[in-house]
């Protein structure tokens, strides 16, 4: 387990871009957290380090958004406004799980029965300053931690 401390917007982005090193195709990673959490920020770090030149923006309402990146796609997907396991299925994520995309999922724990057994999961949580946020990463292999 990875526990790390950002106190400021571009500090989550900064930590996403340190964490995507660490991430190869077919990794799923589930981004869960409560809302202005910085899911979003840490999701877009993420997919600079991954190389994704395209603005990374909030898939809130479009739910799935896709970048290519050097490597093949990232796949960001936000699963607030979806309610209940039916919509869940319907979207089909098991398409992104697979060795041509990496697929970053921000509330995930609703799709928790979906997820690949070996998911990474990044905790994000507000902490005591109002920028402050504590960063928790479990499941990243020990080799790539």
């Amino acid at each position: 387990m990875i526990r790390q401390v950002s106190r400021s917007a571009e500090e989550t982005v900064s930590l996403g871009r340190t964490f995507s090193q660490s991430l190869r195709p077919g990794d799923v990673v589930a981004l869960i957290g409560t809302l202005g959490s910085g899911k979003t920020r840490f999701a877009a770090g993420v997919c600079e380090g991954l190389g994704v030149t395209a603005r990374v923006t909030s898939p809130t309402f479009t739910i799935i958004n896709e970048y290519p990146a050097p490597f093949g796609m990232v796949a960001h997907v936000d699963l607030y406004r979806i309610e209940g396991r039916g919509e869940i299925a319907d979207l089909g994520l098991e398409e992104y799980f697979n060795s041509r995309w990496i697929c970053l999922i921000e509330w995930a724990e609703r799709a928790a029965n979906l997820l690949p057994p070996s998911h990474v999961r990044v905790t994000l949580s507000h902490g005591a300053a109002d920028a402050e946020r504590e960063v928790v990463i479990e499941g990243l292999p020990e080799a790539r931690a």
